[in-house]
């Protein structure tokens, strides 16, 4: 039988006890948010030095722990979401971290600061971490094995350490990882065999102690945008998996490690790539014409390789280009002015030492935008195009060992911006105009080994800024003039011997007016002949003699491992 008092009694207990349940949870978030504002004060205690910003953290503050510097929480447990530790210049370790009361915490950042020693197992118990960054730091010792349990993690970074040992296989049971850079340690190889992390989008191995060939599983991550291998002594061929598998690459660094063989003509499928940077490897074949296919490319490195053969005209494609390094190389045939027009975005060209003959391309005026242009040590022939003065911007020209002929052009003198300019060894001849001192801005003047003839013109000394003057070789005459290097209080350097040059520039000591006078006034702007080459010699034929006799010939053949230094973090 129904008893009605019975069921109004029992609808009143579950109704208070439903209030007394609903009344501990503040309870509970308090006092668990009361365990981690104590853990952070633990923390912060064994800290050797806890910049201003932290203040916040203290006792008297014990309550707001939401509302301290660094520290955000969850508006729903109000407790701690997130630390951001980021750029503060903490020194200290993690060492009496407690991360267990951080049951909710989904980001840890102590990016750049001064944190040392070893990276706690424990961490491994933040089971809700989405974002780790413990890069540019002073961690050492291995990549503990726990960091593997954090499944929830989406960004890894400890880029810019000093850890050490086999990268864990257990990192690929990281299955929602995106980022993971472990760049710049001395990290060795795992058993790549065991790696499978599909889900990456930026993936850095950079500067490390990284060996033998291509690591396959990356083949795999056709969610790529950034890959970097750089600096580490990777060998054999690259893959040619990588330029087909992974469609979305915008940028590719494997520069300075071993890996030989062909660039892949595979590499046209990359659309989306926008930087190219394969320096100094082996690589030993032609430039693929399918490189052209690459029209998103900004930046284009190839140089320190062995590559030979002319420049595809496909390269003209590239019209997005802003620096093109073709450096180091055995390329050879003329520069087509087909290329040069449509690189009109071009800020650096470098094509130094190689063998590129014909003329310089007067289309070479149209690039507008460059800002250095490095040609040095070709065949170029021929006269230096008049139409290289409409380069406004150029910081740097350096048409040096080439075969170059003719006068200096006279729009030269029009390139006000010019710090560097380098036309030595060639066969320019006629004079130096008194244009030249509209070139205020220049630090490096070197005409050396060519055949210039005529006087120094008096508005030289209009160039205040300049370090270095080099006119050695030449058929220069007359006097220098008179108030030379009374305005140049950088000069370091100036060298005007094997010239028929005479006078007593005020600053200057006086120039022999014969190559075999011995009278010379002793200058610190003038160095004559061989007086630096010689010494040199001396110095270095002191320190092997001092090498050899303390019987510490392992500080020229060893070099010792240095102290990282600090990096600006990657992004």
């Amino acid at each position: 039988m129904h008893n009605p008092s019975m069921a109004a009694s029992q609808k009143l207990y579950a109704a208070l006890f439903h209030v007394l349940l609903l009344s501990l949870f503040p309870l509970n978030a308090k006092s668990s948010a009361r365990t981690q504002a104590e853990a952070l004060l633990q923390w912060k205690s064994t800290l050797s030095f806890s910049p201003p910003p932290l203040s916040s953290w203290s006792r008297s503050n014990l309550n707001n722990l939401c509302k301290w510097t660094a520290v955000s929480c969850s508006s729903t447990s109000r407790t701690v979401s997130q630390i951001n530790l980021r750029s503060l210049n903490i020194t200290g370790t993690l060492a009496h971290f407690n991360f267990t009361p951080f049951t909710d915490l989904t980001r840890f950042d102590i990016q750049n600061n001064n944190v040392n020693g070893t990276i706690p197992s424990a961490i491994g118990s933040l089971s809700k971490l989405t974002h780790l960054d413990l890069s540019v730091n002073f961690f050492e010792g291995s990549i503990p094995v726990e960091i593997s349990q954090l499944t929830e993690l989406q960004y890894l970074s400890l880029y810019s350490n000093n850890l050490s040992g086999i990268i864990p296989f257990q990192l690929a049971n990281l299955p929602k990882v995106r980022h993971l850079d472990l760049g710049a340690n001395y990290l060795e190889n795992p058993d790549w065999s065991n790696f499978s992390m599909p889900s990456l989008e930026y993936l850095s191995f950079s500067l490390n102690e990284l060996t033998a060939e291509f690591p396959h599983f990356i083949t795999n991550c056709r969610n790529l945008t950034f890959l970097d291998l750089s600096l580490n002594k990777f060998t054999g061929q690259i893959p040619e998996l990588v330029f087909t598998n992974l469609g979305k690459l915008e940028t590719l660094n494997l520069y300075n490690n071993s890996f030989q063989g062909n660039i892949p003509s595979s590499i046209g499928q990359l659309k989306h790539l926008e930087k190219l940077d394969l320096r100094n490897n082996a690589l030993n074949s032609t430039i693929p014409p399918e490189l052209g296919l690459c029209t998103n490319l900004t930046y284009l490195a190839l140089a320190g390789n062995h590559l030979s053969g002319e420049l595809p005209l496909s390269l003209s494609n590239l019209a997005k280009i802003a620096d093109m390094g073709l450096s180091d190389n055995s390329l050879s045939g003329e520069i087509s002015p087909t290329l040069i027009s449509n690189w009109t975005k071009l800020i650096s060209l470098q094509v130094q030492n190689n063998s590129f003959s014909g003329n310089i391309p007067p289309e070479i005026g149209k690039l507008t935008m460059l800002q250095y242009l490095f040609l040095y040590k070709n065949t170029f022939s021929g006269s230096i195009p008049p139409e290289i003065g409409n380069l406004k911007e150029l910081l740097s020209l350096d048409l040096s060992e080439n075969q170059l002929s003719g006068p200096l052009p006279r729009p030269l003198w029009n390139l006000t911006n010019l710090q560097t300019l380098n036309l030595f060894s060639n066969n320019i001849n006629g004079k130096i105009p008194p244009e030249v001192g509209n070139l205020t801005m220049l630090q490096i003047l070197d005409l050396n080994t060519n055949q210039l003839h005529g006087e120094l013109p008096q508005t030289i000394s209009n160039i205040t800024s300049l370090t270095s003057i080099n006119l050695f070789g030449n058929n220069l005459s007359g006097r220098i003039p008179s108030d030379f290097g009374k305005y140049m209080p950088s000069l370091e350097y100036a060298r005007f011997s094997y010239n028929r040059l005479c006078g007593e520039g005020e600053g200057l000591s006086q120039c022999p007016t014969t190559d075999s006078s011995k009278s010379s006034k002793d200058n610190k702007k003038v160095l004559i002949g061989v007086i630096v080459p010689v010494c040199g010699l001396l110095v270095i034929a002191t320190i092997f003699a001092v090498c050899y006799v303390s019987e510490k010939t392992n500080c020229l053949m060893k070099r010792p491992k240095l102290p990282r230094m600090v990096r600006v973090p990657s992004q």
